[in-house]
């Protein structure tokens, strides 16, 4: 008796969860947007996890977990991106990852999320929320969102990159997954 109720409360546990998504690496994207001298430049990380668990009848119970190699920015061209794994910027050798966590997803409406999280950049943390859209598209779940940061609370951009003449503040971190 004793084993059927565990059985059954597993079995009820897992159909609560949300299912776990692969994510397809050649359709997705996670770049960062930000102004270099007032002109806006969009790079594209190379290297990034996702790990989504998703169900659009039960999105309270989904979650999600991104980690991108900060030294895999590609900002178009080979000695830029030395400079931006450096200490200054994202000091990569110390800190390789940035992460995201969620802590809860919501709907927001059809096709539409609230996600809240930590993300941890450089060795700071902090408490974000976004809006993310998800549709079907052909058999695959799109997630697309924009999540807007300041470089400088993360100390991305030290010493005389402090200066936000050259590099604004404001960067925002674009994604697009693709995943089922």
């Amino acid at each position: 008796m004793k084993k059927l109720a565990l059985v059954t409360l597993m079995g009820v546990a897992l159909a609560a969860s949300a299912a776990a998504l692969k994510t397809d690496p050649a359709k997705s994207t996670v770049s960062a947007v930000f102004k270099q001298m007032n002109v806006p430049v969009e790079s594209k990380f190379k290297k990034y996890t996702v790990a989504i668990d998703y169900d659009a009848a039960k999105p309270d119970a989904s979650k999600a977990t991104v980690e991108v190699e900060t030294a895999s920015l590609d900002v178009g061209d080979a000695d830029m991106n030395k400079e931006v794994a450096k200490k200054e910027w994202f000091n990569s050798a110390q800190f390789p990852k940035a992460t995201f966590v969620s802590t809860a997803i919501k709907s927001a409406g059809a096709g539409k999320l609230t996600v809240t999280g930590k993300l941890t950049i450089k060795g700071k943390t902090a408490d974000i929320s976004f809006p993310l859209t998800v549709k079907a598209d052909g058999g695959k779940q799109v997630f697309e969102g924009a999540l807007p940061i300041k470089r400088l609370a993360y100390n991305i951009g030290e010493g005389e990159w402090k200066d936000t003449g050259m590099v604004a503040d404001e960067v925002t971190i674009k994604f697009h997954v693709v995943a089922q």
